[in-house]
């Protein structure tokens, strides 16, 4: 362990080992979910779900986790990050084994909302770790970089495992896939990762941990039933309901002595703005990768593994993106490098406003392989201003809120775009009756019991319905990151880069060990001193 100039210390071999274990909850992040999306098709049919359960079969993972994260946050800067990772490991492995035999839809619903708590346990305490383990401001960069491209690369492996096990084995097999990794989390975390909690942190508060659940659970429900459902009553009674816990919370967080959050970081226009990018990027990014999913087995008809395939390139985009993200930060401003990004994401999305059933694959993933390599500069760079704008005591909330933002974000895009698609959807269905009108999940199981040519008729209109559906959705979202990148480049495109720093000796991160090729090197910036 070395000391820069200005008396940062900098990561040695030690800290370089423990970020190599925390990639492993990184990695789960996204197996979890591309998992799970690939896997909806055949538990729409195996358990007869409707097109109402299997989204929340989705989003009450997602919601749950994001509802939860700011209290886990809170809660490992109580009793230890390291004690709560492994402890949500553990409970993670239990609920996937329930969930991987869930005899019908909602008891798979119910289990995925805990399954959702028990996630929220998990990146939380892994960007916690990792601004524990890494002070100096350009390795931290590097390091939050390394595990945004691991959450890429359980994006870019969980389809093909995932295709691969679902093409040999039922559904559930998909969710048993992650518990391997958690037993090794649970194994070699407590040998690797040091303990931490904030020095001056008090029991947790728990009428603001029930304020901040109720408020983005309430809220998210009402948004979701909105955009579902239109203008109803109920909608807008759960919003207000939410919005006056989030209120509540607001003014008991500005009156503790030991806030859960320290509202004082929003005043940063800085802070509030990378917060806000990651919202809305990872909306866009989650809402169009669900929709994406289903676009290639259903209306292409490739099977799992195939379809699994045709996402690796996006997936390797998102890896791309943050790692060269992290590099030319060095020279160029982040804000610049993050609006960029978001705007070459945007005619990644004009693109997809313009598939078809007929378009040809290979134009479909070009376009998702820019959208996704233009999100992955937003990924790594505006969650390290996040994260590196609370002080060492606060790690664990403003973790928290980098994990929330996106983790809400995405919960979101995928209620309100897939939502979007299935009003489209229904509205160019309107003159088909039964479950073939409500989705393309029940209009292909119906299809497969008709004559062929009107199951070809029937086909061809679901097809194109929810194809319509997806256009409208991808230009949303390009108009979205037109309107960030905007933002973003106004508030944040004079930020300059770290300061350089000059280590009294050169050192070599053991995590990699296993990649010594230069050229890998040369990619990643990572193998020498900083």
């Amino acid at each position: 362990m070395t000391t820069d100039t200005t008396g940062s210390r900098l990561a040695g071999r030690r800290e370089w080992v423990g970020l190599a274990v925390l990639v492993i909850p990184a990695l789960l992040a996204s197996l979890e979910l591309t998992i799970t999306h690939l896997a909806l098709p055949a538990i729409g049919r195996d358990l007869g779900a409707s097109s109402t359960q299997m989204l929340w079969i989705v989003d009450g993972y997602a919601f749950l986790l994001a509802g939860t994260l700011v209290v886990m946050g809170a809660l490992g800067d109580r009793i230890g990050r390291r004690r709560l990772l492994i402890g949500g490991a553990i409970s993670f492995s239990v609920l996937s084994v329930i969930a991987a035999y869930a005899p019908n839809p909602e008891v798979l619903v119910a289990v995925r909302a805990l399954l959702g708590i028990a996630g929220a346990t998990l990146m939380p305490s892994v960007l916690a770790l990792t601004v524990v383990l890494f002070t100096e401001p350009r390795q931290r960069t590097q390091a939050v970089g390394i595990v945004v491209a691991a959450i890429s690369a359980g994006t870019a492996i969980g389809p093909l495992l995932g295709g691969w096990l679902l093409d040999h084995f039922w559904w559930g097999s998909a969710f048993l896939l992650p518990i391997p990794l958690m037993l090794a989390l649970v194994v070699v975390g407590p040998l690797t990762l040091p303990e931490h909690k904030a020095p001056d942190a008090r029991s947790l508060d728990l009428r603001s941990a029930a304020l901040s659940i109720a408020a983005v659970l309430v809220i998210v429900y009402g948004l979701k039933q909105l955009a579902a459902a239109g203008l109803e009553l109920t909608a807008f009674a759960a919003i207000a309901a939410g919005l006056a816990c989030a209120t509540a919370f607001v003014r008991r967080q500005r009156r503790l002595a030991d806030p859960m959050i320290d509202l004082r970081l929003f005043a940063d226009r800085a802070f509030s703005t990378a917060t806000l990018t990651l919202v809305f990027g990872i909306f866009v990014l989650w809402g169009t990768n669900y929709a994406v999913a289903q676009y290639l087995q259903l209306v292409a008809g490739l099977d799992p593994l195939t379809a699994g395939l045709w996402t690796a390139p996006p997936a390797l985009g998102v890896i791309a993106g943050s790692l060269g993200a992290t590099r030319l930060a060095r020279k160029v401003p982040a804000g610049r490098i993050i609006g960029s990004g978001l705007l070459l994401s945007s005619a990644g999305f004009v693109t997809l406003g313009g598939i078809d059933p007929g378009t040809p694959l290979v134009v479909l993933v070009a376009a998702m392989t820019v959208v996704s390599a233009g999100l992955g500069p937003m990924m790594a760079l505006a969650t390290d201003i996040v994260i590196g704008s609370a002080p060492a005591g606060r790690a664990g909330a403003a973790s928290a809120i980098a994990s929330t933002a996106p983790q809400l974000g995405g919960g979101l895009g995928m209620a309100i775009l897939g939502s979007v698609i299935t009003v489209a959807y229904r509205a160019d269905m309107h003159d088909t009756t039964g479950p073939a009108g409500e989705n393309l999940t029940a209009a292909v199981a119906a299809a497969a019991h008709l004559p062929p040519a009107e199951s070809e008729t029937l086909l061809a209109s679901a097809r194109s319905a929810f194809t319509s559906g997806f256009g409208i959705s991808a230009l949303v979202s390009a108009a979205l990151t037109v309107m960030v990148a905007a933002t973003v480049l106004v508030v944040l495109g004079r930020r300059r880069p770290p300061e350089p720093n000059r280590p009294s000796q050169r050192t070599e991160p053991a995590f990699f060990l296993l990649f010594r090729a230069k050229a890998w090197n040369r990619a990643t910036g990572v193998g020498g001193g900083l």
